[in-house]
């Protein structure tokens, strides 16, 4: 073969791998609402960036003289790229070719796209839209056996996880009624006897409620954008430290009506995103995890700039006390913060952990202790600012037990063991039951136990370090993140995010 024909072929294969599935099954699929893999790859990535690895994978026909008469490529496209000038990995399926299944050169293209990030050292994004990891049932007859299960990729995975950042996007799990995820399709579940559709199966209104996916997103598009986003927050990989923005590092908004957002009724509720807005660099709240462990709003922020890793309260769901998936959603915003080196600002209203015969059942207990033991691993700056409730040992979470961190509280804090309000029937039960009126005995004890209650008083006892006017509190932030910046270190920690 002539270098022309050797030249003429490479052209050959890589027209023939660029058709995909072919363009009926292209058509399909945009009539399906979905973008082919190679126009999601150039929306995400920057103009023009993308450098392709393994394009001519896939499998080949030839005639009986050995020429090439076909090809169907693999259907998993990746390469190296930029996001917003920064280098990434960026892993597609293509759905146009067998549905995306996880066959033919899938698993090794995928091995070394993980590897490319971990040793790259840098964030690998998943477009994940394929019929699932366990291939294709027509590989059976393709093969001639079948293949013993084995997640080959895996180990790759769990380093990138400790390493690098990695998001995963499933094409309809982020983008709301496009396509779903689930362990298994409505066929094969209808053989268990639910007959069911595909979006009511696995459709994001069910996976970002239970924490399986953090978000959905309304579009493709915007699904990007926040990918984008997001990898803004983060360095590209433990070995260095996220960056500071260089842009707009201020908060117009009126600190002084925080002085009176905390409702005097302890059971009124009051909206804590619009404190974190008023906190945080304006604008710069990327929220995570809307949907599910709502007793806690986490996400990304910056303050002065520096990005900071934001847990807060929200009473509107159980008042604060956390739950099992609250729990875990806390313990994974953790290990998100201490792998990448990012402080933790938390805005503590917790009256405990969620109680009740549900509680019991859904194993809160087994969630919050894994939660507690992931805040007393950490190494990294802390900051909390008490804003009402830290009670039981859901409280005791509000920081690490045993190192410095900074810690503030308002007035309208307030602290203990237990609520008074579950407490007085048991701890004062002989006194209360042998008083003449003993709802006024009761009324009397808890006047006198709650005059105790003051965070001033914990002050005296320097219980609290420090009680602050709420319209204080940003500028008390904007020192502890310029205080934390220099002690951030670049490197591995003790344990990986855990997925």
């Amino acid at each position: 073969m002539s270098r022309d024909d050797e030249l003429h072929e490479l052209r050959q294969r890589t027209e023939l791998a660029q058709r995909m599935g072919g363009t009926e099954k292209i058509q399909r699929h945009r009539d399906q609402g979905r973008w082919p893999v190679r126009e999601r790859i150039e929306a995400l990535v920057d103009a023009g960036s993308f450098v392709e690895v393994g394009a001519l994978a896939g499998s080949g026909r030839y005639d009986d003289d050995g020429k090439l008469v076909d090809f169907t490529p693999s259907n998993l496209v990746f390469g190296r790229a930029r996001i917003d000038q920064r280098p990434a990995v960026v892993v597609g399926d293509d759905f146009t070719v067998r549905g995306g299944a996880s066959d033919g050169a899938v698993g090794d293209k995928m091995i070394v796209a993980e590897k490319m990030a971990h040793d790259l050292r840098v964030p690998i994004v998943r477009l994940v839209d394929g019929t699932g990891g366990g291939g294709s049932v027509k590989t059976i007859e393709q093969k001639g056996y079948t293949l013993l299960p084995k997640v080959r990729v895996w180990p790759d995975v769990t380093r990138c996880l400790a390493t690098v950042p990695v998001i995963g996007l499933g094409l309809g799990s982020m983008v709301k009624e496009t396509s779903q995820l689930f362990v298994a399709g409505p066929p094969v579940v209808e053989r268990t006897g639910q007959k069911i559709g595909k979006n009511e199966l696995g459709g994001s209104q069910i996976h970002t409620r239970n924490g399986v996916v953090d978000d959905e997103a309304a579009s493709e598009a915007e699904a990007f954008e926040r990918v984008r986003r997001f990898l803004s927050y983060l360095p590209s990989s433990v070995y260095e430290l996220p960056p500071r923005a260089d842009d707009q590092r201020d908060n117009p908004a009126d600190q002084q009506k925080l002085r009176s957002v905390i409702p005097e009724n302890p059971r009124t509720v009051y909206k804590v995103r619009s404190i974190v807005e008023t906190l945080v660099d304006a604008g710069s709240f990327f929220e995570i995890g809307r949907h599910w462990g709502k007793a806690s709003a986490t996400g990304l922020a910056r303050i002065d700039g520096w990005p900071v890793m934001v847990v807060a309260s929200d009473p509107y769901h159980y008042g604060g006390a956390w739950d099992r998936q609250t729990s875990e959603k806390v313990n994974r915003m953790v290990d998100l913060a201490q792998v990448f080196h990012l402080p933790v600002l938390h805005l503590v209203d917790i009256p405990g952990f969620r109680i009740g015969l549900e509680a019991e059942v859904e194993g809160v207990m087994r969630a919050g202790v894994r939660a507690l033991t992931a805040v007393s691993q950490t190494t990294i700056p802390w900051c909390t600012v008490i804003i009402r409730k830290a009670f039981g040992v859901a409280g005791a979470a509000h920081q690490h037990p045993d190192r410095f961190s900074f810690r503030y509280a308002w007035p309208s804090a307030v602290w203990g063991s237990l609520p008074i309000e579950g407490g007085l029937e048991v701890a004062y039960k002989a006194d209360i039951e042998a008083a003449a009126d003993p709802q006024a005995e009761r009324a009397r004890i808890e006047q006198r136990v709650r005059a105790l209650c003051s965070p001033f008083r914990s002050a005296e006892a320097f219980v609290v370090e420090d009680i602050i006017d709420p319209a204080q509190t940003r500028a008390r932030l904007i020192e502890f993140v310029n205080l934390a910046a220099p002690l951030r270190e670049p490197g591995p920690t003790a344990f990986s995010y855990r997925p």
